[in-house]
């Protein structure tokens, strides 16, 4: 009939299949995830205005001149200039970045940077559309 003192075998190659089909579903997917900034972009709402003074504007041209508040400053030297220019505001104040088309990605990025480093959160870059 039954042979009690047979020994049972666990039967692992499922579980090692399966193990395996999730390793390689892993290495497949970890090199296609990219960073993503997170930017607090405005509402669009027509019948409400912003307070010029509780805001910044920052405005690059084409040739890479930053004003701001109708002061200039040159790229090489903008971080450190808007760090000192922003201790007067509060963290909370929006941070508006207007950008020529024709500038280099990399220039608008560092302008962003700059002001999220500097502790600025809710910065926003403006578009004609």
């Amino acid at each position: 009939m039954f042979d009690f003192d047979e020994k049972p075998e666990l039967n692992i190659t499922p579980l090692v299949d399966v193990m395996l089909v999730l390793m390689a579903i892993l290495m497949l997917t970890a090199p296609i995830m990219v960073y993503e900034e997170s930017i607090t972009l405005p509402k669009g709402s027509r019948s409400k205005s912003v307070d010029d003074n509780a805001k910044i504007e920052i405005k690059i041209d084409k040739d890479g001149n930053i004003m701001i508040k109708e002061k200039k400053y040159s790229m090489n030297n903008f971080a450190d200039n808007f760090i000192l220019f922003s201790e007067q505001f509060d963290k909370n104040t929006p941070v508006f970045i207007k950008a020529d088309k024709n500038l280099l990605y990399d220039n608008v990025i560092f302008i962003l940077k700059s002001v999220k480093e500097s502790g600025f959160f809710k910065v926003s870059l403006i578009t004609d559309g």
